[in-house]
């Protein structure tokens, strides 16, 4: 039984009920010495408790789609088949536009909001150079089937989930496809190809988006063979102008880090509430030692490149979760890097789907202008906490506080 799927759900809200009547029932009616009916008593309670955490489990990962399957929960999933030293540009040597290319078949997603907006389809990638084996989860465009755009290709968003998370987080908690649709369809969004590949490649442990030899690739993973598949089985444009890398949390710092670290790869990067250091989840592979948190930081990243790379980055978060990072990455970046720190209020709420989530709109927009100009002049909508607020100009971006800490 799937653990995000609808009959566990009804599995645990019937057995919470079983768990309510079964005492009712049965309390008083209970025979036989005295310790047995304590003990029948006491089970029935701890059964009880039982259910009941584990429907507000299962509501909670619902929602928030922190776990995809039992693997991921118990700690026994493991998607790294192979770990070879691929070098510090992370291809092996390897001539990646040499490579075959790679046909995939596609399924229906299964899911919370999985199946709205047109539907989420699903594949299982083999990393011909990381050696990653996991799912990827794609959604088309309205325009892509549409006979006046049938000899397009369309821009692509590689969207990165945080930890724990899963890759359906964008699609079934953010809903970004819903949101992003009607959005579409009036030209205020570009019509880009949203992909979410699987982030967490090993149990237990958050990959940092880094290539670390004997142990996983996770940057060539998301830089290169999930780019590849894209390309080859979609009307995607190419790299790196036609593509870009959004995040939250430690999917944010991934997002930053691989645009910064591969402006031949991507145009732009959106990040929610994220970090540089690694060090900001210690659960991090990249945060073992103080030479890969530097190899992994998008400021030494940045800071360290003696040409700027032409990237664009949009970076909100909180005082304290998101926006020192950013402003330091804007206190270093020089033309043609053009970084936008975006401070949001406290009020807006805190780390979590809730604050993230009424975002969508707002990065998308900017997204197209940075990556097509297709809506310069348009109106950007409103960020919902903005309206009335004192730190409206805050919220959008166009003033930031003075004498912030900046975390590197």
């Amino acid at each position: 039984m799937s653990l995000t799927g609808t009959p566990f759900l009804f599995t645990s809200i019937a057995l919470v009920a079983v768990a309510i009547i079964l005492p009712l029932l049965l309390w008083s009616r209970i025979r036989g010495p005295v310790v047995l009916r304590h003990a029948a008593r006491m089970l029935m309670l701890l059964f009880a408790q039982a259910t009941a955490v584990t429907l507000v489990f299962v509501l909670v990962n619902n929602a928030n789609n922190l776990y995809d399957n039992w693997g991921d929960l118990l700690g026994t999933g493991n998607h790294v088949q192979q770990a070879v030293d691929l070098g510090k540009d992370g291809t092996g040597g390897i001539q990646i536009k040499a490579l075959p290319k790679v046909r995939q078949t596609f399924t229906r997603a299964d899911g919370p909001a999985m199946h709205a907006a047109g539907g989420v389809r699903v594949t299982q990638l083999k990393g011909r150079v990381s050696g990653v084996d996991a799912e990827v989860y794609v959604w088309l465009p309205p325009q892509y089937y549409e006979p006046a755009y049938r000899n397009k290709k369309f821009p692509v968003v590689e969207l990165l989930s945080g930890y724990p998370g899963s890759a359906k987080a964008w699609f079934g908690s953010l809903k970004v496809h819903e949101q992003l649709l009607p959005l579409m369809r009036s030209g205020q969004v570009a019509p880009f190809i949203l992909v979410a590949p699987r982030t967490n490649l090993i149990a237990k442990v958050d990959t940092g988006c880094a290539n670390i030899p004997g142990t996983v690739n996770a940057d060539t993973w998301l830089s290169i063979d999930v780019p590849k598949m894209v390309t080859d089985n979609f009307r995607a444009r190419s790299a790196p102008n036609g593509w870009a890398a959004a995040g939250y949390s430690a999917g944010a710092h991934c997002a930053t880090k691989l645009v910064v670290a591969h402006p031949d790869r991507y145009r732009a990067a959106i990040s929610l509430s994220g970090y540089n250091d690694p060090i900001g989840e210690r659960r991090s592979l990249a945060a073992q030692s103080l030479e890969l948190r530097r190899q992994n930081n998008p400021y030494y990243l940045l800071k360290d490149n003696r040409i700027p790379p032409r990237v664009s980055l949009y970076l909100s978060g909180q005082l304290g979760d998101g926006y020192q990072a950013a402003a330091a990455l804007q206190q270093i970046a020089k033309p043609p890097t053009t970084v936008r720190a975006v401070l949001i209020p406290r009020s807006a709420g805190g780390h979590s789907m809730a604050l993230w989530r009424p975002q969508i709109p707002y990065v998308f927009t900017w997204l197209t202008q940075q990556m097509t100009g297709g809506t310069e002049g348009a109106a950007t909508p409103r960020q919902p906490w903005s309206a009335g607020s004192r730190r409206a100009a805050l919220a959008s971006g166009t003033a930031s506080p003075a004498g912030v800490v900046r975390k590197r």
